[in-house]
Parts: C-alpha cells; sequence; structure tokens
C-alpha cells in the first residue's frame, strides 16, 4: 500500500466533502449531487485521480455510511410519529412500491420486453436510496409532518421492495417454466433475520447507551453499535440497512434517553457520507447513460411518473393534505446500491437477459442518483410552509 498517497487523497476529498458542504448551503444544489459529480470528475469517467488504494475502502466505507443512516432513520420511527403518522406511512409507501412495479412492468412490455423480464425491472424500480434521501433531508433543515412521513417511508422501504422484488423473480421464473421458491425463504430470512439480529443488539444497547457522560466515551459506545450490527449483518446473510433501522427504531422506542447516542452517530456520519458520495460518484459510468436508447428513457419516465401517482393515491388513501400529495413521489426518487444489489441477483437467474437488466439497472441508477436528491430537497423545500396531515 502506497501510505502517503492514499492519506494525501483522503485529505483532499475531506476538502472537497467541506467545498461541496459550503456549495449545497450557498445554492439550492443537494450537497450529495454536489459530491457525486465531483466524484465523476475525478473518477475513471473523469480525470482518473482517485489511487487504487483508496478506492478498495469503498465497500467497507459503503457498509459504515449506510448503516449509519439506518440507525438514523430507524430512529425517526418512534411510537409518537407511528400514532401520528402510521396510517400514512403505510399506505403511501405500499402504493408508490405496487404503482411503481405495475406501471414500469407494464409499460416496459407494451413496448416489446419479455414479460419476465419487464415484471423483474418492474420490482427493481420499486428500490430507493435511504443514504441519499436521508442527507436531503438533513440538508435541508426542515422538520414536521411529510419530513416526518418521507423518513418513515425510506426507513421500510427496503422491506417492502425486497418483498416485491423476491416475489416478481419467483413469478417471472415461473413465466419462464422455472418458479424456485427458494428465493421467497431468502428474502424471509434477509428480513426476519434482520429484524432479528436488530432486536438482539437494540435491547440491550436500548438499556446501556446514553447512560455515559458527554465525550469519547458516546462515541466509541456509537461506532460499537454501527460496527456490531452491520458486521453481524454481513456474516448472518441479511440486510444490514433493515438490521440497522431496527436497532434505531428499538433504542428510540424503549430508551428515554435515547437521543444522546444518536446525536454522537450524526456528528460522525458526514466524514464517513462524503467519502462514500465521492468513490459512489467515482465507480459511475457515464458512458452507459449513451446505451440508454428507448427502453432506458421510457424506464426512466415510467419510474417517475409511477412515483408522483403511486405518492398521490397513497396520500389521498392515509387522508394527507391535498397540497403534499403531488411531493411524496418526488422526494422518494433516488435509487442507488439496492437497485443494483436486485439487478445482480436476478442477472444470475435470468443469464440470458443477463446484460440488458444490469445495463439498464446501473445506466438508469446513474441518472436517479444525480436528479434524485435534487427532487427530494425541492419538495421539502415546496411543502415546508404548507399545514401537515
Amino acid at each position: 500500500m502506497n501510505l502517503p498517497v492514499l492519506l494525501i487523497a483522503l485529505g483532499a476529498l475531506f476538502l472537497v466533502g467541506l467545498a461541496a458542504d459550503a456549495i449545497g448551503h450557498r445554492t439550492k444544489l443537494p450537497r450529495v449531487t454536489v459530491l457525486l459529480a465531483c466524484g465523476i470528475a475525478v473518477g475513471g469517467a473523469g480525470l482518473d485521480l482517485i489511487p487504487a488504494e483508496l478506492q478498495a475502502l469503498y465497500d467497507v466505507l459503503s457498509v459504515v455510511a449506510l448503516t449509519m443512516v439506518a440507525f438514523i432513520l430507524g430512529s425517526s420511527l418512534t411510537g409518537q410519529v407511528l400514532v401520528r403518522h402510521g396510517r400514512a406511512i403505510l399506505s403511501v409507501s405500499v402504493l408508490i412500491v405496487l404503482v411503481t412495479m405495475g406501471l414500469v412492468a407494464a409499460g416496459l412490455w407494451l413496448l416489446g420486453v419479455p414479460a419476465p423480464v419487464a415484471l423483474v425491472l418492474g420490482a427493481i424500480a420499486t428500490a430507493t436510496d435511504p443514504a441519499a434521501t436521508q442527507d436531503a433531508i438533513r440538508q435541508s433543515g426542515q422538520r414536521g409532518p411529510f419530513v416526518d412521513l418521507v423518513k418513515g417511508i425510506v426507513a421500510i422501504d427496503d422491506a417492502w421492495g425486497l418483498i416485491t422484488f423476491s416475489l416478481a423473480v419467483v413469478f417471472a421464473m415461473g413465466l419462464n417454466g422455472a418458479a424456485d421458491w427458494h428465493l421467497l425463504a431468502d428474502a424471509g430470512w434477509e428480513i426476519g433475520g434482520a429484524v432479528l439480529i436488530g432486536a438482539v443488539i437494540g435491547l440491550p444497547a436500548a438499556f446501556l447507551t446514553g447512560r455515559l457522560q458527554k465525550g469519547e466515551p458516546l462515541l466509541t459506545e456509537a461506532l460499537g453499535l454501527v460496527f456490531l450490527t452491520a458486521g453481524l449483518s454481513i456474516w448472518a446473510e441479511v440486510s444490514f440497512l433493515l438490521a440497522g433501522m431496527t436497532v434505531g427504531a428499538v433504542i428510540a422506542n424503549t430508551a428515554p434517553h435515547h437521543e444522546r447516542a444518536f446525536h454522537e452517530i450524526e456528528h460522525i456520519q458526514w466524514p464517513f457520507m462524503i467519502l462514500f458520495f465521492l468513490l459512489a460518484g467515482a465507480s459511475l459510468d457515464l458512458t452507459l447513460l449513451g446505451q440508454l436508447g428507448m427502453i432506458g428513457g421510457a424506464y426512466i419516465a415510467l419510474r417517475i411518473g409511477a412515483r408522483l401517482v403511486g405518492g398521490w393515491l397513497g396520500g389521498a388513501l392515509a387522508g394527507a393534505t391535498p397540497a403534499h400529495r403531488p411531493y411524496y413521489g418526488l422526494a422518494l426518487l433516488p435509487q442507488a446500491g439496492v437497485a443494483v444489489g436486485m439487478a445482480l441477483i436476478a442477472a444470475r437467474e435470468f443469464p440470458d437477459w443477463a446484460d440488458l437488466i444490469l445495463g439498464l439497472t446501473i445506466a438508469t441508477t446513474v441518472v436517479f442518483e444525480l436528479i434524485g436528491p435534487v427532487t427530494t430537497l425541492w419538495a421539502i423545500r415546496k411543502v415546508q410552509d404548507t399545514p401537515g396531515p
């Protein structure tokens, strides 16, 4: 390992993150988008300045950063929030998933995509990016019913997405004449096992967290919970995002003194997020955008339209303020790693269509990762002065 090069690169990226933060505060651009754009500029698609030693850290940094995001999102699911917004969270999240899958799958099928592939791509379209969404919320500095609802939806969105994707793959394989029901068992373990690990870690943590004095011990405590949750989840082959959210929700609901530990996670989260988004941008391959074609453009348009329709219908079903309903879908456009993970599984199950599934998903993820944080931040700012439900 070339240690001087690694340290210089880390120092430079942290300073880029500082600049992105400043730009985000002085403009209407999400700092996530600024970081991704900077990552593209210095990555393989641009100047190719990221050393291999730093690129090798991407997997670890992404897991740590996303687990921190999961903790904070899970902590937003308090009893008070669920009592006030539980119906809306459930209605909007379920309707957005169902409408997204239905419209995207039907639209692609009508354009000539084989039915099994269209069904799988529709399920992949349900995935979101909790990290970009949460950071846009944090940058906005806004609070209230709309923000609480978006946080709650993102917190449980992965669970609905995994269930929907697993059912879609099994059904698609059935259409192809080779249904494999073990995928449902895998999805059940990924969700149930994540909740189990989250509860096992969260319950004792709820008793212990926040009882130490302010300072370094609490920082150590927060890091210990994050790394322990992420490590055990990966070892058990369950979703570390759902496990982290479960830990956050358990602590938030069973420890009245929990805020101090979560404040520590918030304090240490941003440096990890800087590296995560910069390296994510550096890994994006912009040449894929030129290969989208009509099917890729249709997928993007269908997903955007489906999010808008699903968010409006879910808000209407929940009795949400009519002025808020058009913005739920826009706030939930970001899409990243979860979708790519689904695409990898689908490519393995459907090798004949692997190039289409992977190419389309990765290319459109680039688009949604760049425009999604912008629409999320815009939606939050648009409704900030509107009375909540």
